[in-house]
């Protein structure tokens, strides 16, 4: 009978196979976005391009912790990026330890995308992640691969649990490593779908006590930057995938069974960073608008609290406040009576920050940003 379960465990494994010829199409819609993107980056200052990789970088970070259920705090994140980008974001630093690790690990997968990947430079980033050798309560192997101990991945409550994979053992993690290693800097081979293919193989393979998640997606972005040749990174696959968590993991669990065929697999990762450009262009477009108009009313006299609405309505691409604003909104954001909040409402409509909405009227007049 036979016992082969898991996809190490196949006579031909590492030869992952795949059907090229379905994955064409997509393949065909990527570099279409990619080519639209670059043309956006080519028109656009610096200045622009610095602000639209704080937003990317800040989704980035907190939806790939996000995936393997540890939410870090925004301020924290965005601290840690304005400081390792020289970029002025108008508030006190609350960056810590963790927030600076993790967003080293980011830029560096992009930054030096063309740059040997060994151990030594896995270690770092896995200290990076964990720098007080400590993950909740637990202590874990930092900086080094996990123990003896079988790596399962488990769901469901004590006594019930379902077991979705088990990773290779220990004694074969060295040789495991070098045979990834050795493919994952071979040069000869720099396709989308290598990318996607160093992201299925490490997590087959598993290598540390935590943190796999997001040093794969880190290695995702090294790989895509080096393709596409371009280190400045304007779209977030974390975001994506985030989005679609629950596939995500089933597509995993069903690939890591015995089947060396990895279409599925493929033909999921590709359509994830298709839908991750499709939204960089979009947010992209928000985050120069939020520029442009800022830079417009830079002189306009305004409180703390008009300052909070505008910039929530500006930032719609990223925090998903839909819909303009009326009285009721606008007092429920800023904490004040809804007369106060009317006439707030009224003096950004006359300095041209607001304009009303068409069709609304009455009781159901909402009023959106002016960016013209």
């Amino acid at each position: 009978m036979d016992t082969k379960k898991w996809i190490w465990q196949h006579n031909d494994y590492p030869n992952f196979k795949y059907d090229k010829y379905k994955l064409e199409p997509i393949l065909l819609d990527i570099k279409y976005y990619q080519g639209l993107l670059n043309g956006i980056y080519e028109t656009k200052t610096q200045d622009d391009l610095s602000i639209a990789k704080l937003e990317i970088l800040t989704t980035e970070a907190l939806d790939t912790s996000a995936i393997e259920g540890e939410i870090l705090s925004r301020n924290s994140v965005r601290s840690s990026i304005s400081k390792e980008l020289g970029i002025d974001i108008n508030i006190n630093d609350n960056s810590n330890i963790q927030t600076d690790g993790l967003i080293d690990i980011l830029l560096d997968a992009t930054n030096n995308c063309n740059k040997e990947f060994n151990l030594e430079r896995l270690f770092g980033w896995h200290n990076a992640l964990f720098p007080t050798g400590f993950y909740i309560m637990n202590s874990i192997n930092v900086s080094t691969f996990r123990g003896n101990d079988e790596m399962q991945i488990v769901s469901g409550p004590i006594g019930k649990e379902k077991v979705h994979y088990i990773a290779p053992p220990r004694d074969i993690l060295d040789n495991e490593m070098n045979n990834f290693l050795k493919w994952l800097n071979d040069d000869s081979d720099l396709s989308i779908i290598k990318a996607g293919i160093a992201h299925l193989w490490f997590v087959i393979i598993h290598p540390m006590d935590d943190g796999n998640g997001r040093i794969t997606r880190a290695l995702t972005d090294m790989l895509l930057s080096r393709e596409s040749k371009q280190s400045q990174k304007m779209y977030s696959i974390s975001n994506a995938i985030k989005n679609d968590k629950k596939t995500y993991y089933d597509i995993l669990e069903k690939v890591s069974l015995c089947n060396m065929d990895i279409t599925i697999w493929l033909e999921w990762f590709l359509n994830t960073l298709l839908t991750a450009l499709k939204t960089s262009k979009a947010n992209i477009g928000y985050v120069l608008q939020k520029t442009t108009f800022w830079d417009k009313h830079n002189q306009t006299i305004l409180n703390e609290r008009q300052i909070k609405v505008l910039n929530r309505l500006l930032d719609v691409g990223y925090d998903n406040f839909e819909g303009g604003i009326n009285t009721r909104k606008y007092a429920s954001i800023t904490k004040i009576s809804k007369p106060t909040a009317s006439r707030e409402i009224k003096d950004l409509v006359q300095k041209n920050c607001l304009i009303q909405n068409e069709g609304t009227a009455g009781r159901n007049i909402s009023y959106s940003i002016n960016i013209n």
